[in-house]
Formats: C-alpha cells, sequence, structure tokens
C-alpha cells in the first residue's frame, strides 16, 4: 500500500500543477519528451549496468516473457476481431494490458511483499529489449505510415529508452569480464541523478493529463479499455500461475511469479502514447483504471496463495 499511496501522491502533484497552470499549456509535453528522450535513457543504464546479467536471465523471467505474450496476444486478438481497433489504439491496448509497472509500483511491491526488490529486474530488462522497441516501432508506423523494413530498423536505431538499455547490458558484461566497474563515478553520479527524475516526470505528466479528463467517458472505447485492463490485473496472473506451476515453480517462487504479474500498467504506456500523440486517452483510461484495481488483485492473490 506504501507503494500505491506514493504514486497516488505524485500523480496528484501533477494534476494540481496543472490546475494551478504551472509551466503553461506546455508543461505536459515538455516533462513527457523529456522523460522519454533523457532521464529515462538514463534510469536504464544506471540500473543494468550495475545488475549481475546471471541475476537478470533466470527461470522466471521465462514466466514473465510467457504470461505478457500470451495475454498480450488475447488483446491483440479482441482488438482486430471484436473491437475493431486502429493500429495504434490496438498497440496502445497490448500494452495496458501486458506492459507491468515494475519501477514506481514494481520495485515498493518487490520489496514490501517479496522481500527481493532485484525481482523487478528481469522484468524490466524484458519490457525495455523487446516490448518497448516493438511497440514504439508500431507507434511510429501507424503516425507516420513508414512500414517497410529499412524504415523499422531505422526506427529501432533511434530509441533513447533501447539505447540506454544496451549501453547498460553492454557495460555490465563488460564489467563483470574486468571485474572492475568500468564507468567513473564521476560520469555515473550525473546519469543516475538524472535518472532518478524518470519515474516522477512520467507520474507528474500523467497527473496533469487528468486535468479536465473524464475517465472512460468515450463510450466507443470504454469496452476495449475495461477489458484491457481487466486481462492485465486478472488473466494476467492467471496465466503466470499456470506457467509457473508447470515450470515446477511452488512457494514463494511461485507467489512471486503471481504477485509480479498483477502489477499494474506502467505510466510508461501513456508516455509512449503521448510521444506519438496516438491512443492517449486509450493509454490514460487503461492506466489509471488497472492502478486502481490492482490493489484489491494483489490482495485476492496474497489471500489465495499466502
Amino acid at each position: 500500500m506504501q507503494g500505491f499511496i506514493v504514486i497516488g501522491i505524485i500523480i496528484g502533484i501533477g494534476y494540481l500543477a496543472a490546475r494551478a497552470n504551472v509551466g503553461g499549456p506546455t508543461a505536459q509535453m515538455v516533462l513527457q519528451r523529456f522523460a522519454f528522450f533523457v532521464a529515462t535513457p538514463c534510469l536504464m543504464f544506471t540500473l543494468i549496468s550495475k545488475e549481475n546479467l546471471a541475476d537478470v536471465f533466470t527461470s522466471s523471467m521465462a514466466v514473465a516473457f510467457g504470461s505478457a505474450v500470451i495475454t498480450g496476444t488475447a488483446f491483440m486478438l479482441l482488438a482486430r476481431f471484436v473491437f475493431r481497433l486502429d493500429l495504434a489504439d490496438s498497440t496502445v491496448g497490448t500494452l495496458v494490458s501486458m506492459y507491468m509497472n515494475a519501477n514506481n509500483i514494481g520495485l515498493p511491491v518487490a520489496t514490501y511483499i517479496l522481500g527481493d526488490p532485484a525481482a523487478v529486474t528481469p522484468i524490466v530488462l524484458m519490457q525495455q529489449v523487446i516490448f518497448t522497441p516493438m511497440a514504439l516501432t508500431a507507434l511510429d508506423i501507424s503516425t507516420t505510415g513508414k512500414s517497410s523494413f529499412a524504415a523499422t530498423a531505422k526506427q529501432l536505431a533511434h530509441q533513447p529508452i533501447l539505447i540506454g538499455v544496451l549501453c547498460g547490458i553492454i557495460v555490465s558484461a563488460a564489467s563483470a569480464g574486468t571485474g572492475v566497474f568500468l564507468v567513473p563515478q564521476f560520469l555515473y553520479d550525473p546519469l543516475n541523478i538524472v535518472g532518478q527524475a524518470a519515474v516522477p516526470l512520467i507520474l507528474c505528466a500523467f497527473g496533469m493529463s487528468l486535468r479536465g479528463a473524464r475517465p472512460l467517458a468515450n463510450r466507443e472505447g470504454r469496452q476495449a479499455t475495461i477489458t484491457a485492463a481487466a486481462l492485465k490485473n486478472a488473466f494476467m496472473p492467471a496465466v503466470a500461475f499456470a506457467l509457473a506451476s508447470a515450470l515446477g515453480f511452488t512457494g514463494h517462487d511461485l507467489y512471486a511469479c503471481v504477485v509480479l504479474a498483477a502489477l499494474p500498467s506502467a505510466q510508461n504506456v501513456f508516455n509512449y502514447a503521448a510521444r506519438y500523440n496516438a491512443g492517449t486517452t486509450f493509454a490514460r483510461d487503461g492506466v489509471l483504471l488497472s492502478t486502481i484495481c490492482s490493489p484489491v488483485c494483489i490482495l485476492a492473490i496474497a489471500l489465495l496463495l499466502s
């Protein structure tokens, strides 16, 4: 509950800042762009560069990956054959249904409930290396119309978050080989300070977007939004339980896989949608609904599996 209260307060600060017109009409856009292009890549680099990659690529990562892929595929099928969504909304809805809030909620949940803050690291790496580039490429195609292989490859090469993750992996591997962390402290510290601003910036921008908004007011997208949040909060933990059980997980390891799968949709989804000005209402409503419902789902999981 501490983690959920923290995130709620920061979102509220962003909302109040928008109500007071702090920063003018472009404040939300400036925060989103700075978080996307500068702060989040720094955060990913500083987190991953000091991680032991052997501790990241564990069997629990297979459960997280499998449950996310199955859940995302389920929504894509619904988006195509039931809701008839366009590419942008389908992409954003898929992210809402599968993209876990592994940083600002996942970290305190892993700390206070699981007793292992590093439990979210495989999720962060998986999402940033695999899911984020695919989603951003799809959003880029939906807004620019570029769909050639060359355009897609160019788009991947220009993703700042992916670049931060890959640089972190390279530094981690090289440091493990030499036994010495290769980044001087006077370079690491400023990157770390800027990276720590990523989550507050994203949450404040999200709070600003709520000013004047009426969640789930769009009747056309209401069912798809509720479905995406339900898949994230209920279906994905159930899939994680089935996969973890099939792989022989028991006790605390099984419990950890299911709890992490019940994390709400990440505010990064809204940041990505806002970056391309595509599916922003879907992202805002889906993330908000998932975040509100997630504590109830995690409590239910605790009661069933504790």
